[in-house]
């Protein structure tokens, strides 16, 4: 593949890093006191509470809003786990399918934000291009350790 200035791998090695600056920032953006006190699991039960299908809805009421602070907790160390993974390139395709899947959920839950939407639609098109183009494979911990050839 010809490309200017780097190679294809090293391009797909820089959208990850960027995508890991993304979840980086979406980490360091929050307020803190606030998430992990339940308030972010909060608007987003208004959120759901709103969703036009039941099965979210649902979902949301069975297993997430019963346990606010945990789902506080897992979101917003998931987000700095996949952030710090990716730009490290420390198990990146566990890291890039983990924020697919982060990204589809957001996705779902947020269908009437269109802002939100751009967002993870984007995130969720570099986690899977990033993932199979092998990012790993150029500047990361990965390729320097021989994980997943």
């Amino acid at each position: 593949m010809q490309t200017i200035w780097l190679s294809g791998a090293e391009w797909f090695a820089v959208l990850r890093i960027g995508l890991g600056l993304w979840w980086l920032e979406s980490w360091r953006h929050k307020d803190k006191k606030s998430w992990f006190a339940g308030g972010g699991i909060t608007w987003a039960a208004g959120v759901a509470a709103k969703h036009r299908w039941p099965v979210v809805r649902t979902s949301f009421e069975q297993v997430v809003k019963p346990h606010p602070r945990l789902m506080a907790h897992l979101v917003a160390w998931a987000e700095l786990a996949l952030g710090l993974g990716l730009v490290a390139g420390f198990l990146t395709p566990v890291a890039l399918a983990a924020g697919l899947v982060l990204n589809l959920v957001y996705l779902v839950l947020m269908i009437h934000d269109w802002a939100e939407q751009g967002q993870n639609l984007m995130m969720a098109l570099i986690s899977a291009t990033a993932l199979l183009a092998m990012s790993w494979q150029t500047w990361s911990l990965d390729s320097a350790w021989g994980l997943f050839r």
